[in-house]
Order: structure tokens, then C-alpha cells, then sequence
């Protein structure tokens, strides 16, 4: 089932008196997040709406003003807390993107056989890595390259590759 909400980052610490928040980003593209108004926050009860009024950057982190947080006090509470957008304002991707938990979960098939479920994305640099838990609960490790991703299909929940010898 695809994600509603992305994390874009957590809340580090408070940032002088107005209630502003410093924020470790873990997402791709920062500047994105000028154009988003609509945060939400990890709650006890779910996903807690926040409404930004403001954004800089300093150095490896972004300030944050939201409306409903208004002194340090209420900012300090927040430490670690999780901040995301709704899948609406998340990232653009381009053509041959998805997001990672639309990947996780497909199942995975070569030659039209079923041969497992891609169960994790990896994030090694160069490209990423898929790991498949194949049907013999053996696992299979696999580059994300033209080369052996021949067909996704989100809506389908398939992924066609190709193991290529040695893998």
C-alpha cells in the first residue's frame, strides 16, 4: 500500500525565541521545501497538521516557523519529533522514479515466474540496491540498472528484472 505521508526530517532542537525549530532534513532536495506550506508532525494519535510560515537554511539544517508554534518553550517539547509532507507535496519524481515504499512490497518476477518480494531499498551512491526475498527464502541482491529492471508496475504491486549471471 502506497505511503500517504514522507518524512522530510526531525526536529534537532529549538531556534531563538519565536518558536522557530532547526531541522535535520533527510530528504533529496531541501529547496523543495520553500514551496510547501502544509507539514505534519508524528504524534501519539497519528500525524499532527503543522502550517509553515517561514524557512531558512543554515549551513546542514533548515529553521522552520510554523503558526501553531508560537515560543521556545513549545519548541523545545518538540526535539526529535518527526516532520513529513503528504504525498501531494512530496517530491517530484521524473520519468523511471518511485519512491521507495511504493517499491517495497512488489513482487518481483523474471520470465513471467514469480521469484520473490522486494522487501528493501539500499542507498549505496553509485545506484541503488533492491533486496528480494526469493520464494526459496534465499536472498537475491540486486542493482537497480537498466540492465536488470526491466518493468515496474506500481499499481500492478510487479517488478520485472532480469538476474543477470553471478548475482
Amino acid at each position: 500500500m502506497a505511503e500517504e505521508y514522507f518524512r522530510i526530517g526531525v526536529i534537532t532542537e529549538a531556534h531563538g525565541i519565536k518558536g522557530e525549530v532547526k531541522v535535520y532534513p533527510t530528504t533529496d532536495d531541501v529547496d523543495h521545501l520553500k514551496k510547501v506550506k502544509d507539514f505534519y508532525m508524528s504524534g501519539k494519535d497519528g500525524y499532527e497538521p503543522l502550517h509553515c510560515c517561514g524557512m531558512k537554511k543554515q549551513n546542514d539544517r533548515i529553521i522552520l516557523q510554523f503558526r501553531e508554534i508560537t515560543d521556545r518553550d513549545m519548541a523545545e517539547k518538540l526535539r526529535k519529533r518527526e516532520l513529513f509532507v503528504d504525498r501531494a507535496h512530496a517530491v517530484p519524481l521524473y520519468e523511471d522514479e518511485y519512491y521507495i515504499s511504493d517499491l517495497e512490497g512488489l513482487e518481483v518476477f523474471e520470465d513471467g515466474e514469480l521469484i520473490g518480494k522486494l522487501v528493501e531499498v539500499m542507498q549505496t551512491g553509485a545506484n541503488d540496491v533492491y533486496r528480494i526475498e526469493r520464494n526459496d527464502g534465499s536472498e537475491l541482491l540486486l542493482p537497480a540498472i537498466k540492465q536488470c529492471i526491466l518493468k515496474v508496475d506500481i499499481k500492478a504491486g510487479r517488478m520485472d528484472v532480469s538476474v543477470m549471471e553471478g548475482l
